[in-house]
């Protein structure tokens, strides 16, 4: 089994706030376990997934499917969009950086969309 279908087929747990947001190091090596178009932000605080499509009702349909996907795990990505392009960001805002929350959410929506 693959890094990233372990982290998909795994749950997304609420933290409510506790906890520490995971180092550098460790979200540099989940990093290598979602799709590659995964960023790390400078800080380690986030990652962000962008989408070219062409036209805004794709990239309308790409936000609605990253709410969907959120609902469905309680777990909120930012969403940003317009014509032919959606940004999705993971971040543990209670935690103020990365969670594995974050990249179990990230190889999720990356099966979903896949």
């Amino acid at each position: 089994m693959s890094a990233e279908t372990d982290l998909a087929t795994q749950t997304c747990e609420p933290c409510q706030g506790k906890g520490t947001p995971m180092s550098k190091a460790e979200a540099q090596e989940l990093l290598a376990s979602v799709h590659e178009d995964w960023t790390l932000n400078e800080a380690a605080t986030a990652i962000t997934r962008a989408f070219k499509v062409k036209g805004f009702a794709k990239a309308v349909y790409l936000a609605n499917a990253a709410a969907f996907h959120a609902d469905r795990e309680g777990h909120h990505p930012d969403v940003e969009f317009g014509w032919g392009y959606c940004k999705i960001t993971y971040t543990s805002h209670e935690l103020g950086g990365l969670s594995r929350n974050d990249f179990i959410c990230a190889a999720k929506f990356d099966k979903q969309v896949a």
